[in-house]
């Protein structure tokens, strides 16, 4: 620990004294987000070869080695992760002296990075990005997905769309919305039930259920309840997984109504219980940060617009 802290303060060092050029110390967090050189190179608008020699260049000044090199790809190496929150501290002091310095230009630069759930990203999200990155060219965004806990104090992302309402952290909070949840089915499952399908005789179908990791999801704590401990033949991971799941007739599952009635399938029961509220989460330091605004502004529309989808009551 006393090493890294050695390390960092150093960086800072020699950050003030200019041995360290701050274009590569972009290049060290474009590999660090990114795993290689070329998908580094290409977010940063360079060729490979200068990419390469930007990074000797500053594990030379630091006299540390940042990453491990392998087949994968570049892997941060223990002092390269302490390095990771002091380079982007110095990432978003750069930002904001640009933004000052864009003061009316309608223009914003700069790299925002989103936490969000699965669903939201694939099926919200990416898809109304075009229309974003074509009004800001310069903006680019990063979107971390995932039912692991993202901490924004941490700075793991500087905006969070999330149905976890955060209870602690130096974070700004506001309400945006609703996700619906129902149970569904595919059509060639729902054909062989020997009965009509009800709420009194959903403990004896076939759930796909989550893995144990994930049994702090509602829609997991729901199918637990009603099988009344019987387990599930299949456990999955992902959303996604889920849904292709109950496509093939797998089984019944618990999905959000949206992405359930986009896939084709047919909903038995819609209202649950599972139902989760969606909050936009943003770190304090970052408020009045532009690019950071303009994502939001972004998100917080976009929710707007999709009120009723996303909560099923237009289905």
């Amino acid at each position: 620990m006393a090493k890294s802290g050695r390390l960092i303060s150093d960086f800072g060092k020699l950050s003030a004294t200019a041995q360290v050029n701050w274009d590569d110390a972009k290049v060290f967090l474009a590999i660090a987000r990114l795993g290689t050189l070329s998908a580094a190179a290409k977010v940063l608008g360079v060729g490979i070869a200068t990419v390469s020699r930007r990074l000797e260049r500053l594990e030379e000044a630091l006299g540390i080695r940042l990453f491990a090199r392998d087949q994968q790809g570049y892997k941060l190496t223990d002092e390269g992760t302490q390095l990771v929150p002091l380079a982007e501290s110095l990432e978003q002091a750069g930002y904001a002296l640009g933004e000052i310095g864009q003061r009316g230009d309608q223009d914003v630069s700069g790299h925002v990075r989103i936490a969000t759930a699965q669903g939201l990203a694939d099926h919200l999200i990416i898809p109304a990005l075009s229309e974003l990155m074509q009004q800001h060219p310069n903006l680019t965004i990063e979107i971390v997905t995932g039912v692991a806990t993202i901490n924004l104090h941490r700075r793991d992302a500087d905006i969070a769309l999330r149905m976890v309402r955060p209870e602690r952290g130096n974070v700004t909070i506001r309400r945006l919305g609703q996700l619906g949840f129902g149970v569904y089915g595919a059509k060639t499952y729902l054909e062989n039930r020997p009965c009509q399908l009800s709420s009194a005789n959903l403990a004896e179908e076939n759930f796909v259920g989550w893995v144990e990791t994930h049994q702090h999801l509602p829609a997991a704590q729901w199918i637990e309840s009603t099988l009344r401990g019987r387990a599930c033949q299949l456990l999955t991971s992902s959303l996604s997984a889920q849904v292709s799941a109950v496509r093939a007739g797998m089984g019944l599952g618990i999905l959000p109504h949206f992405i359930a009635q986009e896939s084709g399938l047919q909903c038995v029961r819609s209202d649950i219980g599972c139902d989760q509220q969606i909050w936009l989460v943003t770190h304090s330091d970052l408020l009045h940060s532009r690019r950071v605004q303009v994502v939001s502004n972004f998100l917080s529309q976009l929710v707007e617009e999709n009120r009723e989808r996303l909560g099923g009551f237009d289905y």
